[in-house]
């Protein structure tokens, strides 16, 4: 016998994985829902039982009513009543148990469904920036939705499985006590259907995966271009985009209909062989009724047996063909679930009141996605309670990678980050809630109003208040002017305002929340530089106790902050006053000289254009 190919042996391990891991979906499935599914089971137990009883009520009927009644010996309408009540209990005895079960099993798939969402989503919230950055928001829609909804899906038909098993041994019974010969005949067909169930898994298995993983691509484009659907019609791109979307839907579509094409054979042949045995039985049934070894009313029994097998059979196959898809769905489901959330936090609270002071020390950190030097290395940094830092240095030098440092988003490789002389790693995340607030450069709207805007649904904070960070952030002005002032309508993304307008209601969103610790990325950097420095005299004169750390670009940012820290290539260079740092670091100079050029040739061009 030939060797086994390579390919041949992985392709039959990754069977076996699935094979386990769809037993571990079902294992973790009862674990979290177990007087559920119990309750699913005992109804298919009672519906398989049911179906027995169905077949034995239709033989007796055909022995005591039918065949004596076609022999002129009926016992007129009360027995026929009796029999039609007796085949009729039996029948919604079915009923009963049918409904149990699919009701039980629904909620179970629906359950789990809903906890794994919730799992998932937990997960994105607790596992860091540098985690999200490697993953595209289409793929984590689809693990959240489309994979969770694979994994449990399996607990629609199991139940039924459950009970088709046991009607297998209720029906193989039934068979042997009427007649061992009729049983032989009979359990031909069982073989056959556990061969081609298990050629269906074989063929489902890769078909199912590859399926699953074109699905989440199909997603990931499709989000994409939706993101950037304003840079596709600038740029021109609208059938490149339409072309990309359209490979990969290609490709899925592919993968469906080769699943499809497994299923179009194997449905048909596990209908037509409890037919075929139908017949065998009716066959063999009628040659052993004239040699009087059994009677019309037992073959009519098992003949009719075997016709209500037919579909409940089909569970087996309708089982082991979600078994590949829901092994796949759990893979990427745990993928996501199994992610350490960084370093554990401790249970502290935050010390104090008003502006936190922060610290640096020796503060490294390295992406995980690149192969350079690190981000930031070794990074010494002072900012005291309540006055405000300015972050300088030119493009790529490490800046929002530091913003992102001093607020816990990123994890450091080395060093610490200190609040009031604690240790971050040592605060609760619950005790940063609304004390440390980022404001990045891109300002996300939701579509909903202003207000909406602004508090996040956050109920505590009044009109007055949202008016109140407003006019800190220079954006009462022009929310009084639209139609429907506070409630007005901004549009998907902030569609309806401009980016100037954005950042400002962003910052006002930062601000009704009085942090103690401020951190502006960029953040005003589609404002008018007149409208920025009026923005920052106010923000230092309406918030007092707050301390502030903001990457500035422009001359009346730096000259508002109480001081300023130069920083290239991801260390920090010096830290102190604008003059200082003006005549010792070339480097600040540099970039402070090619703002200050910038903003007189655009004020010249401006004056020009009068």
């Amino acid at each position: 016998m030939p060797p086994t190919a390579p390919s041949a042996r992985r392709d039959l391990l990754a069977e076996d994985v699935s094979a386990v891991e769809a037993l571990r979906v079902v294992v973790e499935g009862v674990r979290r829902e177990p007087w559920l599914f119990a309750l699913s089971v005992l109804g298919s137990i009672a519906w398989a039982a049911s179906i027995i009883a169905v077949s034995r009520a239709v033989g007796w009927a055909t022995g005591e009513v039918l065949e004596p009644a076609a022999g002129g010996a009926g016992g007129g309408w009360r027995a026929a009543a009796g029999a039609l009540g007796v085949v009729l209990g039996a029948y919604l005895l079915q009923a009963a148990s049918m409904l149990v079960r699919r009701i039980a099993g629904g909620l179970v798939t629906f359950r789990l469904g809903a906890t794994f969402r919730r799992l998932v989503t937990d997960a994105y919230l607790r596992l860091p920036l540098s985690w999200h950055r490697r993953h595209p928001g289409g793929q984590l829609l689809s693990n959240a939705n489309a994979d969770v909804d694979a994994t449990w899906r399996i607990f629609m038909p199991l139940p039924m499985f459950i009970g088709v098993i046991f009607l297998l041994v209720f029906a193989g019974i039934q068979i042997v006590l009427v007649d061992p010969l009729l049983a032989a005949v009979a359990g031909v067909v069982f073989p056959v259907l556990a061969g081609l169930n298990y050629w269906y898994q074989r063929s489902m298995s890769p078909r199912a995966q590859r399926t699953q993983e074109l699905r989440a691509d199909v997603s990931r484009i499709a989000h994409e271009s939706f993101e950037a659907g304003v840079l596709v019609k600038s740029m021109g791109r609208e059938e490149r985009e339409t072309a990309r979307f359209g490979r990969s839907a290609q490709e899925l579509r592919d993968a469906a209909v080769s699943m499809g094409r497994v299923r179009g054979v194997f449905d048909p042949l596990i209908d037509v062989l409890p037919q075929l045995g139908t017949l065998a039985v009716l066959v063999v049934g009628t040659l052993r009724a004239r040699q009087g070894e059994v009677t019309t009313a037992e073959v009519v029994q098992v003949a009719y047996l075997f016709t209500l097998l037919a579909m409940p059979v089909r569970a087996l196959g309708w089982v082991l063909s979600e078994a590949p898809t829901s092994a796949v769905g759990w893979r990427r489901v745990r993928s996501v679930l199994d992610t350490p959330g960084g370093p554990a936090r401790g249970g502290r609270a935050l010390p104090g009141q008003g502006g936190l002071s922060v610290e640096l020390r020796g503060v490294s950190h390295h992406h995980e996605d690149a192969t350079g030097s690190a981000a930031l290395d070794a990074v010494d940094l002072s900012v005291p309670a309540g006055r405000t830092l300015a972050l300088v240095g030119p493009t790529g030098a490490g800046k929002s990678t530091l913003a992102s440092l001093l607020l816990g988003l990123l994890p450091t490789t080395s060093g610490e980050v200190r609040y009031d002389g604690v240790p971050l790693e040592e605060l609760s995340p619950e005790a940063l809630v609304g004390a440390v607030v980022l404001v990045e450069q891109t300002a996300f709207m939701f579509d909903d109003s202003v207000r909406f805007n602004v508090t996040l649904g956050d109920d505590r904070f009044t009109d007055e208040q949202v008016w109140e960070a407003l006019e800190i952030a220079c954006a009462a002005d022009f929310v009084h002017g639209l139609e429907g002032g506070l409630h007005q309508q901004v549009g998907e993304r902030g569609g309806s305002l401009s980016g100037g307008q954005r950042q400002r209601i962003a910052l006002a969103r930062a601000i009704i929340r009085r942090p103690r610790l401020l951190v502006l990325d960029d953040a005003t950097s589609a404002v008018d530089p007149a409208v920025e420095r009026q923005i920052l005299t106010r923000l230092r004169e309406g918030t007092t106790d707050m301390t502030v750390v903001v990457i500035a670009y422009r001359m009346a940012t730096i000259h508002l902050a109480d001081q300023v820290a130069v920083i290239d290539r991801g260390r920090v260079l010096a830290q102190g006053q604008h003059e200082e740092l003006l005549r010792s670091q070339p480097v600040y100079a540099g970039v402070v000289g090619a703002y200050a050029r910038d903003h007189a040739e655009r004020t010249a061009e401006r004056e020009a254009a009068r």
